[in-house]
């Protein structure tokens, strides 16, 4: 009886051995993901492990981290809320209407993205400081803006609203334009055209571009420092404070930089999930 034996190069066989630089070239760029998400993920994970502390948490309950928490809540809110009044109608109308010069409005909307933050507040003070191009016309009616809080919520609305408007605006154009047709057809006005069948179908690019708008405007620091200064419970956000702080007291950074990356993560994750749910469930 014979055995059964392996085929070799003796017998005929030639072995298959995989072409030169093969593995080279399969592991490269995996190596280099790893270098860049670690690269990525090692400051998060230094300011959590610097910043799990008990002197941090108790950082949390002085008076003027709670100032910066309160102020920067507020400010945040109002300027979501402005996008949302101001900024809807220009995504709606960018999304639904053609016209000459609608480059040049995009392009408008979008510059503050590319925009440094410092410009964009030493433009805002240009604008609406005491010597600025409006400076004069807002002292007759005693308004001031200038290092207050109002200068505040100026300066986040205007580096964080193209996000929303932009957002908006990809929502809105993927509303079937039929849908209106049908629903103006049954007899819908256009206000409850828009309000029960375009807004509903375009929430997900309207939320996402909130959150973007929300988490921008609450991260913003270099228009804020230019237009509004840096004064504790008028103008200092948490940004401000972190800034202040690293030169003082470095629980107090740690206490508000661990916050803010924890809100960011929830931010992040919250819309990973909710809209890959969605996404999965149009595939499927």
């Amino acid at each position: 009886m014979v055995e059964a034996t392996e085929p070799s190069l003796a017998q005929g066989y030639p072995v298959a051995r995989e072409p030169a630089g093969t593995t080279v070239g399969r592991l490269l760029p995996r190596g280099l993901a790893v270098l860049v998400l670690g690269y990525l993920l090692l400051p998060l994970l230094a300011v959590v492990l610097r910043g799990a502390s008990i002197e941090t948490i108790r950082a949390l309950g002085d008076p003027l981290v709670i100032a910066a928490l309160r102020l920067t809540g507020l400010t945040t809110a109002l300027v979501v809320l402005a996008a949302i009044v101001f900024g809807t109608p220009l995504a709606y109308y960018l999304a639904r209407t053609d016209f000459r010069g609608k480059a040049i409005v995009e392009t408008l909307v979008e510059l503050p993205i590319a925009l440094p933050p410092v410009i964009a507040g030493v433009g805002l003070l240009m604008a609406f400081g005491r010597r600025g191009l409006f400076g004069p016309v807002l002292e007759r009616f005693d308004v001031v803006l200038p290092f207050t809080t109002a200068a505040v919520v100026l300066a986040q609305l205007y580096v964080s609203v193209p996000f929303y408007i932009r957002a908006a605006a990809l929502g809105f154009r993927g509303v079937p334009r039929e849908v209106e047709e049908a629903a103006a057809v049954d007899g819908a006005s256009t206000w409850e055209r828009f309000r029960y069948v375009v807004v509903p179908l375009a929430f997900p690019g309207m939320f996402s571009g909130l959150l973007l708008c929300a988490t921008r405007a609450a991260a913003e620091f270099g228009a804020t420092l230019m237009f509004a200064g840096n004064f504790p419970g008028r103008t200092q956000t948490l940004t401000l404070a972190v800034m202040t702080w690293m030169e003082s007291s470095v629980s107090r950074a740690l206490a508000l930089s661990v916050l803010l990356v924890a809100a960011a993560v929830a931010v992040v994750l919250g819309t990973r999930l909710l809209f890959g749910q969605q996404d999965e469930g149009r595939v499927a």
